[in-house]
């Protein structure tokens, strides 16, 4: 301290002709000094190094800052998605609706000449296949046991038994029933029933031996049938076989309607069915007429 006071005036003046030089040459250099390049190289690395790291953490503060908002937008995006696939499920229910009324309509008005109404599947037995099945129309639509049922394709089968508010069908693949039928092209009378082994598939029985029944024939109900209309197409025939015991021909027959996947149906609500009467005479009785009304599980 006691150097510094006494040359305190020197020191001065020295330090300051130092920063007056330094002022001149900075002045008037244009290249930046050696002690400074070396101080830059040094630096410059640890500079850029800096600068990344900070960036990367202001990204990831920016980030955490906005992660809420990220969260609502997404949660607000897949209520969006959500809404938009129930929208397409509706509309492609509402497309399918519409198909199977186009149907009806299409099979009422090939058949406009009965009166129809459209009735929905509701239950089945157990199984892939509609032989047996509840409709959700019943006696307060008009519809009655016998009654014949239709699709967009041709026929389904009768109305079994009929309640209130439902009907009970018995499709033409229930082996338990069986229907009169005809050859379109050949006009031979035949009945046609459910194949117990083989489900889905129909049997043509008790063809006549001479017939000229070949696969790819139509066959339809024929006009002997006690409860169907005649002309209702019921499938056509995959193959062919002679049975030598009755010396009769039956056919294996594919029906038209999609057995496995029917969810609407159309009930013909006119009844065909018919009563028959016979005249029966006995010896030494006198002739009493009597109606026989078919009761058993077969149409005819």
């Amino acid at each position: 301290m006691d150097f510094f006071n006494r040359y305190k005036k020197t020191i001065i003046a020295i330090a300051s002709l130092f920063c007056l030089c330094l002022v001149f040459i900075t002045a008037e250099r244009t290249a930046p000094t050696f002690v400074e390049t070396g101080v830059s190289y040094l630096i410059t690395p640890f500079q850029k190094a800096n600068t990344a790291v900070s960036e990367w953490i202001g990204s990831k503060i920016n980030i955490i800052k906005h992660l809420d908002e990220v969260e609502n937008e997404n949660e607000k995006l897949a209520k969006k998605v959500l809404s938009l696939e129930e929208e397409t499920n509706r509309l492609k229910q509402m497309e399918k609706e519409n198909k199977k009324l186009t149907e009806l309509l299409e099979i009422s008005q090939k058949y406009k000449q009965y009166p129809t109404t459209g009735a929905r599947i509701i239950a089945k037995d157990p199984g892939n296949w509609y032989d047996i099945f509840i409709i959700d129309k019943g006696t307060k639509n008009g519809i009655e046991r016998n009654m014949v049922v239709l699709s967009s394709n041709g026929l389904v089968g009768k109305i079994s038994e009929a309640g209130y508010n439902y009907s009970k069908v018995v499709s033409i693949i229930d082996d338990t029933d069986s229907v009169s039928s005809q050859n379109t092209r050949t006009e031979d009378i035949g009945f046609v029933r459910g194949d117990l082994t083989n489900k889905g598939i129909c049997i043509m029985e008790y063809i006549d031996n001479e017939a000229e029944i070949i696969e790819g024939d139509e066959i339809i109900t024929s006009h002997l049938s006690n409860i169907y209309p005649p002309g209702l197409t019921i499938g056509y025939v995959k193959e062919i076989y002679s049975d030598l015991n009755t010396l009769t021909k039956y056919a294996v027959v594919e029906p038209i309607v999609d057995f496995k996947n029917l969810e609407t149906v159309l009930v013909i609500t006119q009844n065909f069915e018919k009563n028959i009467s016979f005249d029966v005479k006995q010896e030494n009785t006198e002739s009493k007429p009597f109606d026989v009304e078919t009761t058993s599980k077969a149409d005819d």
